[in-house]
């Protein structure tokens, strides 16, 4: 039988393919990432818990209750309003003796697309924090990814690219799906869901800016924690993408100087990744250096894995103090 040429649909059909093997691979940074997201629900349950300690202490209760009952009263009585954010601050004490105290202040949104810099930018509606959008694609990436024409990777993918008609198809159905455009009072699914579940009755005027609410140094740290464990996983979902675009790369390079199906093939073979012939064929320029596709599938391997912890870095030093010794 004549082999196959590897055309460019060959080349998508196994590169795609080995997508899918690599995000299925179980390797430090995707256990990184699915360590941030199954620890995150815990840590902003916990530190609701203290926001709502702090916002009490500021309304109490019963001057709450009686807020609502004089607006359920009087119709000209609007004091009343729910929020999901708050200014949280304290007093830090001047360190140096010609320094004066300053009141230390920053923005917390518990919302699932609230802004994480701690920035309150409700007086700018066209400005927004990129990295609050990103937290809720990879809490709820597995969702996204089983929604047609949704992608929750879409900006790693698109890092250091202009904004396109591309990314931003991706980022509306992204949003529609989770809920998070048209407004807070059209918000459904995923969003709503979740913001529902962190939301206060306050005193005070509609924006979160006119209730400066004072907390404990230790407290306003806590908070702090807490926005960081958001970037945090929004970190760890970028490096372990990020390591498969990287792989990915390479992979594309390869299939490009490979002229023959069974040549592809056998590289997703040695990849750990076998794929049937029949599995390309039936679903509907050669570069200068031709690579052995063992060599390409050791490569492949070397790229995954690369952090090293501690003891394992005190291990391998001990162990190239014995070789020295040795010789």
């Amino acid at each position: 039988m004549s082999r196959i040429r590897l055309n460019q649909e060959y080349r998508n059909k196994v590169a795609n393919r080995m997508r899918v093997h690599l995000e299925q691979e179980h390797t430090q940074e995707k256990e990184k990432f699915f360590q941030e997201r199954e620890s995150f629900l815990d840590k902003q349950n916990k530190t609701w818990e203290l926001a709502q300690q702090c916002v009490t202490r500021q309304y109490p209760k019963d001057d709450v209750k009686m807020a609502h009952y004089l607006q359920d009263k009087y119709p000209n009585v609007n004091t009343i309003a729910k929020d999901s954010c708050f200014h949280f601050g304290y007093m830090q004490n001047a360190k140096a003796k010609d320094d004066e105290d300053k009141y230390v202040t920053k923005h917390f949104d518990f919302r699932l697309n609230g802004d994480i810099d701690g920035v309150d930018r409700q007086d700018d509606l066209d400005s927004y924090d990129p990295r609050s959008r990103d937290f809720a694609y990879a809490y709820f990436r597995d969702e996204l990814k089983a929604k047609e024409n949704c992608n929750p990777d879409i900006n790693i993918e698109m890092e250091g690219k202009s904004a396109n008609p591309h990314q931003t198809k991706f980022n509306d159905a992204n949003e529609k799906a989770l809920g998070m455009n048209g407004g807070r009072d059209n918000q459904t699914s995923h969003a709503g869901d979740w913001n529902k579940n962190y939301e206060l009755d306050l005193i005070g005027r509609e924006y979160c800016r006119d209730r400066q609410i004072p907390v404990s140094e230790s407290e306003f740290n806590t908070f702090v924690i807490w926005q960081q464990a958001k970037g945090q996983l929004i970190m760890a979902h970028y490096k372990w993408i990020k390591s498969v675009l990287n792989q990915m790369t390479r992979i594309k390079g390869w299939l490009k100087t490979w002229k023959y199906l069974d040549e592809a093939l056998d590289f997703a073979k040695k990849a750990k990744c076998p794929i049937d012939e029949a599995e390309i064929i039936r679903c509907n320029s050669t570069g200068l250096a031709i690579f052995n596709p063992q060599n390409c599938a050791d490569y492949l391997e070397s790229m995954k894995n690369k952090e090293v912890s501690r003891e394992q870095k005190i291990l391998a030093r001990k162990k190239y103090e014995q070789q020295q010794a040795q010789k």
